[in-house]
């Protein structure tokens, strides 16, 4: 009787073994298939950094791919700033000029007006034309101008230069000479050149000539940016 409870006993521990090397192995292989297989959908932890998909495009840093506007500037054309030239601002000379009529006279005189002040500034129009003595600005004789062109504003950078033209109906003949009108011709020292808005500006010839010239006329350019011949 008691032979056969401890055979029992042994059976039972035997199969309560064997059970749990069962156990053992099915966990074993399960740990195994899991290390040496992953699952198909999971993905490497750098895939979603180091490729992008094929066909989207990357996305860009914020502000990549935008221009900045280019930094504004005044438009050719909006207008000069600048104020006019005041008359203590130029020097005015006046020089023999290269197209001038036929004749003994001056005939033709380029005035050139040289911006001398710190600042930028305009000079516009045409000038009005005085013959006058030397030192005497005050006592002078206007003459008969007769504009041409038209006349625009030229902004005169310091240092930089502007010019009228002027033409006079010339004297002819030798010595004194004379008029084709009939009329005495007149010589003066100097002139006085006056500019709208610059002040008037008293000349002489750079060669110490004098302005000889007929019928107290004169035609005129207007200020110009480019020298006259």
């Amino acid at each position: 009787m008691q032979y056969g409870i401890g055979i029992r006993r042994t059976a039972m521990a035997m199969a309560a073994i064997s059970a749990a090397l069962v156990v053992t192995a099915c966990h074993n292989g399960s740990d195994d298939s899991a290390a040496t297989s992953p699952s198909k959908s999971q993905s490497p932890s750098n895939a979603a950094t180091s490729s992008p998909v094929a066909g989207t495009p990357a996305a860009k840093p914020s502000g990549a791919g935008t221009p900045k506007a280019p930094a504004t500037s005044a438009s050719a054309g909006s207008g000069s700033t600048a104020k006019a030239c005041a008359a203590t601002a130029l020097k005015a000379t006046a020089s023999q000029a290269a197209n001038r009529p036929d004749g003994t006279g001056v005939g033709a005189a380029i005035v050139e007006f040289t911006n001398v002040s710190a600042q930028a500034c305009v000079l516009q129009g045409h000038p009005s034309v005085a013959g006058a003595g030397n030192g005497s600005p005050e006592r002078n004789k206007p003459l008969a101008v007769t504009p041409t062109g038209t006349a625009v504003p030229v902004t005169v950078a310091p240092g930089a230069k502007a010019w009228v033209k002027l033409t006079f109906v010339q004297v002819q003949g030798e010595g004194d000479g004379y008029c084709e009108s009939g009329a005495k011709p007149v010589a003066y020292p100097t002139l006085v050149v006056g500019l709208p808005g610059s002040g008037a500006h008293q000349v002489a010839m750079s060669d110490g000539s004098l302005f000889a010239e007929c019928d107290n006329k004169v035609t005129v350019t207007a200020v110009s940016g480019v020298k006259p011949s």
